[in-house]
């Protein structure tokens, strides 16, 4: 989950989302909308009572919000037939990947059997609880919602936006900022008696001039801050860069400065065949599905020894510039 340093209220968070999707219509009128006799309204957008995530998402359908859209763009998992009879549910396992129930329910707060029941759509969990529990595995929750309404309409998750869109402008302006981030949570840099300059620099074998430059830019966007003698991180910040080009060629090219002397555990592997068509297909869903295994992995665990890089590539000849350009 991210570490903040407020706790997020996703009851407040829930009760603004749904204000936001209501828009300029009146309270009865979008109750009308979606089917009600009566009028839950007023009850969700005070907090007294909430719908169901699957309710919500109704509700943003009705309003003409793209849902489906805003998934997809949210997270590389299939989206799949969210409408559908525990669509929602699916989603989530799927997110969640190789996170255990039990990880997920420490870092939710929510019992082993209440995730266990929302992922296996034996219950239903409602808007604010969804809510919790999607930050409790993507740690992005903040980003989802910017998908489906202006971000500026729920003022409770502004700030912790506001922050994740300062560290991904940071990751394309200066890419080693989320390797300086990550030394920055190891057990080796807080065990110095204070910040040594040239530390990071020699760890992640860069210049000490682009190590102080990255420091400096990371407190100005607030996305690190002084704590006594060392500097930390204002959160964990987990910040979706999947369609950024530049950011992939950088750490290709990182890589790339590894392939000729590797260091003892480095993993260095290819492969030049030729295949089916259905399996390439199948090929390349192998691929995606490691990486959200390893995506779902990387979020739950103790970021407190090492810092690493993972690369996968996968392409084929001739190229098929359509798909290249989406």
């Amino acid at each position: 989950m991210l570490e903040t340093d407020r706790v997020t209220d996703f009851a407040l968070a829930a009760r603004q989302l749904l204000r936001a999707v209501r828009g300029k219509r009146s309270q009865a009128g979008f109750a009308r909308k979606l089917g009600f006799r009566g009028n839950p309204i007023p009850d969700w957008e005070s907090g007294r009572r909430a719908p169901t995530a699957e309710r919500a998402l109704e509700a943003c359908r009705a309003a003409g919000i793209d849902v489906t859209a805003a998934f997809a763009r949210f997270h590389v998992a299939e989206v799949g037939e969210l409408a559908a009879p525990g669509g929602l549910a699916a989603w989530l396992e799927r997110v969640r990947g190789a996170t255990s129930v039990s990880d997920l329910s420490k870092r939710s707060g929510f019992s082993r059997h209440q995730v266990a029941r929302w992922l296996g759509n034996e219950a239903r969990p409602r808007l604010p609880e969804f809510l919790q529990l999607v930050e409790a595995i993507t740690g992005r929750i903040s980003d989802l919602v910017a998908e489906l309404v202006p971000i500026e309409l729920v003022p409770c998750l502004l700030e912790l936006h506001t922050r994740r869109d300062a560290a991904r402008r940071l990751a394309y302006e200066e890419p080693w900022t989320e390797a300086i981030l990550r030394v920055l949570e190891i057990r080796e840099y807080q065990a110095l008696p204070e910040h040594a300059p040239g530390f990071i620099s020699a760890y992640l074998g860069i210049e000490p001039e682009l190590e102080a430059r990255c420091l400096e830019k990371l407190l100005d966007a607030g996305v690190i801050r002084r704590d006594g003698a060392h500097y930390r991180s204002v959160g964990s910040l987990n910040v979706d860069t999947r369609s950024a080009s530049a950011l992939k060629a950088h750490w290709t090219r990182s890589a790339l400065s590894r392939v000729e002397q590797p260091g003892k555990d480095d993993l260095f592997s290819y492969n030049v065949f030729s295949a089916s068509e259905a399996d390439l297909r199948r090929i390349r869903e192998l691929l995606r599905a490691t990486y959200r295994e390893i995506r779902a992995l990387v979020a739950v665990t103790p970021a407190d020894e090492r810092v690493a890089l993972i690369n996968i590539q996968f392409m084929h000849w001739p190229r098929d510039t359509e798909a290249a350009e989406r």
